[in-house]
């Protein structure tokens, strides 16, 4: 395959990855700022939302001030961020045409409707009436269109590296999740001490909520009842997001995809991309949610961070970038 074409479709399903990332960090946002709280509370939560796409300081050169509206306009509407929301499905529209004779054509179709919709619903308010509905709506369209890949495309390196651009943006999005989530909200004061909606603290009601919400981002909160049948323990919701591999956006279970992907394009098993991959896997596969918590939650994800990135640089430079000959 070409190195440009494999670029296009990894850098596709990278977009579409990221924007419902995108969708479903701004609804967990916007449902805990419908709970009671504080205004600093709230004004921390929209800046943390920020942080985690390292969006801060762009936003605040444009903006002045963090306000609500403000932060959704930014991450749905602004062409000139490249992490919002229609910027995102923009960039996968235009990857998909690049390589147009390599999808299917559902494949293909999927991308555009989804592309012509979301200006037709940015057009006509509907984001201002229903911003749960239109995140939601995001969510489904990325959904749809990973299912359609899977279900209509040859299993061959064109789905390989669109897994691999997929389940790399989902890795660094949930280890940020996690980071900021946890760091913001000072988790360690938490750890050891169930969180349940029936108590009389008001502030532990709150973080009850507030772990829910961050559950419920990654469609977790189900998943979370059925294997721990227990309280919300905000451990729990770390090993969970960052450790299980049955869970399908926790790091290790986008580590295992990635590393899978990896070994099916890869033509030298001692590359040492694959090596990497391995090595960052083998660290979530052998690791223990004490370990990471005694040693700081905080600068593990910051390490994963970047491991991540490199990684991503790696794959760049061996398989995306024209090689010189």
């Amino acid at each position: 395959m070409l190195s440009r074409t494999a670029d296009h479709l990894f850098w596709m399903s990278r977009y579409m990855e990221r924007a419902e990332n995108t969708a479903r960090m701004l609804n967990v946002s916007y449902e805990t700022s419908l709970l009671p709280q504080s205004a600093a509370t709230a004004q921390a939560g929209w800046e943390g939302l920020l942080s985690i796409s390292e969006l801060l300081p762009s936003y605040l050169a444009l903006h002045g001030q963090v306000t609500p509206q403000g932060v959704m306009d930014f991450m749905v509407r602004d062409g000139d961020n490249p992490s919002s929301i229609i910027a995102c499905l923009r960039a996968a529209r235009e990857n998909a045409r690049a390589v147009r004779g390599t999808l299917t054509t559902e494949v293909w179709e999927t991308q555009n409707q989804t592309w012509l919709e979301v200006n037709r619903l940015l057009r006509t308010g509907q984001f201002e009436r229903d911003p749960g509905q239109f995140f939601e709506w995001v969510k489904f369209r990325s959904h749809l269109s990973r299912g359609v890949t899977v279900g209509t495309m040859l299993m061959d390196e064109a789905l390989h590296f669109m897994r691999l651009g997929t389940f790399l943006e989902r890795a660094d999005n949930t280890a940020r999740l996690v980071d900021v989530k946890f760091h913001g909200r000072k988790a360690h004061e938490y750890f050891g001490t169930p969180l349940t909606p029936g108590s009389t603290d008001t502030a532990q009601e709150y973080d009850f909520y507030h772990w829910s919400a961050i559950l419920r981002s990654v469609s977790g909160f189900e998943v979370y009842r059925k294997v721990y049948r227990d309280v919300i323990k905000p451990e729990r919701v770390a090993e969970l997001l960052i450790l299980r591999a049955d869970m399908p956006r926790s790091l290790h279970a986008s580590l295992n995809e990635v590393l899978a992907n990896l070994r099916l394009v890869s033509s030298d098993a001692s590359s040492e991309t694959l090596r990497h991959a391995g090595k960052l896997r083998a660290d979530l596969a052998y690791g223990r949610i004490d370990e990471i918590l005694a040693t700081g939650l905080h600068a593990f994800l910051t390490q994963f961070l970047e491991r991540v990135n490199a990684l991503g640089g790696r794959i760049s430079r061996e398989f995306l970038l024209p090689q010189k000959v």
